[in-house]
């Protein structure tokens, strides 16, 4: 979507400014392969750039899934012949 037909969803009352800005942002903030974080409006954080969708959880669900780094390394190590490789959007 473009920042034009953003802009005209807002004007036709279709989506409410915070939802424009957030369109906005992620259209203006969203480059190919660079990855960022946003607070979301619940208090996660959420992760852009890897998917279609943002990856969201907490903070201390984030915390346990980093202290966990190590242990999806190796198992991806043990498993590269059987995982599939999906090029970067």
């Amino acid at each position: 979507m473009t920042r034009s037909e953003i802009l005209k969803k807002l004007a036709a009352g279709e989506i409410t400014v915070e939802q424009a800005d957030q369109m906005l942002s992620q259209l203006e903030g969203a480059k190919p392969n660079k990855l960022y974080c946003k607070v979301s409006n619940k208090g996660a954080v959420s992760v852009y750039g890897l998917q279609r969708m943002p990856v969201t959880l907490y903070a201390e669900q984030w915390e346990r899934l980093l202290e966990f780094g190590d242990s999806i390394r190796q198992f991806i190590a043990e498993h590269n012949a059987e995982l599939r490789r999906k090029s970067a959007p």
